[in-house]
């Protein structure tokens, strides 16, 4: 199955996203990535984010998908059940796993922050401009021109990996 994945951090962010990246190389192979934006925080005040998408294959189920992603950020210092809008060490959510639409093992597909943040939607549309959004049906390039996100500043960074 293909999956798309958001990673984000604001906390050694070089760091925890290049660590993540390889525990998602070492854990599933391939990962295509994005270009990483930077971008300011949302929701609360605090250090600016790194943000891309990274595809990978798996053929696990979305609920142990979900639990393998949550110990690579508990890896990297994550720590549930804090504020929503915080700092975060490694964030990685599932976007879309194929084509699957609704609640599966409690992982709400496609994840809604597609179409709300320009910091998930516009590297997703670098990295599958052609792929369609599940439930809308239209491609990402095409949900990236209709939106404005004039308001969510965020800007491409040099960011090389592997290293």
């Amino acid at each position: 199955m293909l999956v798309y994945l958001s990673l984000g951090s604001n906390i050694d962010r070089e760091h925890n996203i290049r660590s993540g990246l390889d525990a998602l190389a070492a854990g599933f192979g391939t990962v295509q990535i994005s270009p990483v934006y930077e971008s300011e925080a949302v929701g609360f005040e605090g250090e600016a984010f790194l943000n891309l998408v990274a595809c990978i294959e798996t053929t696990l189920p979305v609920g142990t998908l979900a639990e393998r992603l949550r110990d690579i950020e508990a890896a990297h210092g994550r720590v549930r059940g804090q504020k929503k809008f915080s700092s975060r060490t490694l964030d990685i959510d599932v976007l879309t796993y194929g084509d699957a639409v609704g609640v599966i093992d409690g992982v709400e597909l496609p994840r809604d922050e597609i179409l709300k943040h320009a910091f998930v939607l516009q590297p997703l549309a670098d990295l599958a401009p052609d792929e369609r959004h599940p439930v809308l049906g239209k491609r990402y390039a095409a949900l990236l021109a209709e939106k404005d996100f004039s308001r969510q500043v965020l800007w491409q960074i040099t960011f090389p990996w592997p290293l």
